[in-house]
């Protein structure tokens, strides 16, 4: 039995077609991680900004206050002005000092009655505003994290 040799088929642009139906689930997928990394990140320097400005709510602020300045008002630009460093927008940014027995209370850290009381740092920052794709109005959510902490001022010791 002799087979016939059949001549091979035409496969131009074969790979064309695969990449065209391959490259957007691709595309889709890389942008996808690229916006949950963005998400992932945002939401860890929300955490590490709470928790660094309440810890400075710990520490002696004699000479750290300018004039005029509060020491709520210091804690919230210092938290500002390190999301900031790490590419979230100041205007977006909300800081919060809340009482933590009465959330709706605002907790005054400088006021000598409050003194090794807790208090609740709350910062957060709309995902609109993180985000490299825009968001609609209505899938838009406030990213927020917030940390509990104890008004003790520990003097600093030479």
């Amino acid at each position: 039995m002799s087979h016939k040799h059949r001549p091979p088929r035409d496969r131009r642009g074969v790979a064309a077609v695969e990449f065209a139906v391959v490259a957007p689930v691709l595309l889709t997928i890389m942008f996808a991680m690229i916006q949950l990394n963005r998400s992932y990140e945002a939401q860890n320097l929300l955490e590490t900004a709470a928790r660094e400005g309440a810890r400075f709510a710990s520490m002696d602020r004699d000479g750290m206050l300018t004039d005029g300045q509060t020491a709520n008002g210091k804690l919230a630009e210092d938290v500002k002005t390190f999301l900031e460093s790490n590419g979230l927008p100041r205007e977006g940014i909300t800081v919060e000092v809340k009482d933590a027995d009465d959330p709706s209370l605002d907790f005054d850290i400088a006021d000598p009655d409050n003194d090794l009381r807790l208090f609740e740092v709350r910062v957060s920052v709309d995902y609109s505003d993180i985000s490299y794709m825009s968001v609609g109005a209505d899938s838009d959510y406030a990213m927020s994290a917030s940390v509990y902490f104890r008004n003790g001022r520990a003097t600093i010791s030479d």
